[in-house]
């Protein structure tokens, strides 16, 4: 790269204000819908909460969709749903969020690692025949980032052997395999509005389902076991009498998160185009840099990214400092960044549990000692990008072996 092309290294940040990794897009549409919901008079889980669901399974082209506490309850249903417990496993990737993993140990059953494909960061097809086994209950692949795993060689891996898949795509809200969006393509879709998602409830999540014995189930187990619950016990007409069926869960999401949800997803589509058109100026603001490596844009196979992270691999071996020293060098530089993910299996807890020894899984170590996640939100500006862009130039300019 010509060195006309880096900013003059100096010791003041390019920025006088600090860039936070993420901010949740929250406007004032969203803002009346919940005061209107507050003035209703009804804020726990109601007409707000259904027509939600009603609104997300459209969107989704899923027949159910069942909204939740957070994404992590919504793995939590889902394996209970399907009644996955002591002595099963479950296929999955070690580039995700702890809760993915957690969850399958919360309920008794063990994690079986298969590792990422380099460029995308997603659970590699080819080696998925190899763990499965006779205890295998479920495939759980990760979108990461956004970009859909290539999801025909999983759904034939797994339907081979009558094992049910539940994609996991926390960071997929919007994005689309082969012209279908993701929540319409497995037995089982788990969606997170955290308030960095893509659609955000302030805390939230969403399981989308064509199965209707599997949503009756989640509705029962997300709220108590019960019969009806208190909406339904309000109409005109409606008796108090419920039923209590099974113990059950209080993992209901309330009007008021509904509310926003609503706006949030109207606006999606909207929000998805921003967070791409940021990415595309990364890519071309960065493409060059040979410490950097960046994240994979089109993926083999046909795909819509939702772009809920720009990450890139930091090359520690052309530079100075570590991953952790670049980020430490970014937020010097007054931007922040976020690390997505450790990997899992060399975790403590996983690590002493399972045997786990660095080398079991070496593309997912590679990414995990190298990766760092951009700001990447649609309240950014073109400029704000650049700024970003021209720190990372800076850091790897002053560190370079």
């Amino acid at each position: 790269m010509d060195a006309a092309e880096f900013p003059a290294v100096t010791d003041a940040p390019g920025r006088l204000s600090f860039l936070p990794f993420s901010r949740p897009s929250l406007g004032e549409e969203e803002v009346q819908a919940v005061v209107e919901c507050l003035r209703s008079g009804w804020i726990t889980t109601g007409p707000r909460t259904r027509e939600f669901e009603e609104r997300f399974a459209a969107y989704t082209g899923a027949r159910h969709a069942l909204a939740v506490t957070s994404g992590t309850a919504a793995e939590h249903l889902a394996l209970l749903a399907l009644g996955i417990g002591p002595g099963d496993e479950i296929v999955t990737s070690p580039m995700t969020w702890v809760s993915t993993v957690s969850v399958a140990e919360l309920v008794g059953a063990r994690p079986v690692f298969v590792d990422v494909e380099p460029g995308t960061h997603n659970l590699d097809p080819g080696g998925l025949r190899a763990a499965i086994t006779a205890r295998t209950r479920a495939i759980l692949p990760v979108h990461f980032a956004g970009l859909p795993c290539d999801m025909d060689p999983i759904r034939e891996a797994a339907a081979e052997r009558g094992i049910p898949v539940i994609e996991d795509a926390a960071h997929a809200a919007g994005a689309a395999y082969k012209g279908r969006p993701v929540g319409s393509l497995s037995l089982l879709t788990l969606f997170s509005f955290h308030p960095i998602k893509n659609l955000t409830t302030g805390e939230g999540g969403m399981i989308t389902t064509d199965d209707p014995d599997l949503a009756k189930r989640i509705r029962l187990l997300r709220f108590h076991g019960i019969t009806r619950d208190s909406w339904q016990r309000q109409g005109a007409g409606a008796g108090a009498a419920y039923e209590v069926l099974l113990p059950g869960f209080k993992y209901n999401l309330t009007d008021i998160q509904s509310a926003i949800g609503l706006v949030q997803l109207a606006r999606l589509d909207a929000l998805n185009e921003r967070r791409a058109l940021l990415a595309r100026r990364y890519l071309e603001s960065l493409d060059g840099l040979e410490e950097i490596r960046l994240p994979v844009s089109d993926a083999p196979y046909p795909a819509r990214h939702a772009w809920h992270l720009f990450t890139i691999l930091v090359d520690v071996d052309r530079l100075t400092l570590d991953r952790f020293g670049f980020m430490e060098a970014m937020k010097a530089e007054n931007v922040g960044t976020g690390l997505h993910f450790l990997a899992v299996h060399l975790q403590p807890y996983y690590r002493d549990r399972y045997g786990f020894r660095p080398g079991d899984f070496p593309e997912a170590e590679r990414v995990s000692e190298r990766v760092v996640s951009l700001p990447l939100f649609p309240g950014m500006t073109e400029a704000d990008v650049d700024d970003v862009a021209r720190a990372v130039k800076k850091v790897v300019r002053t560190h370079r072996r």
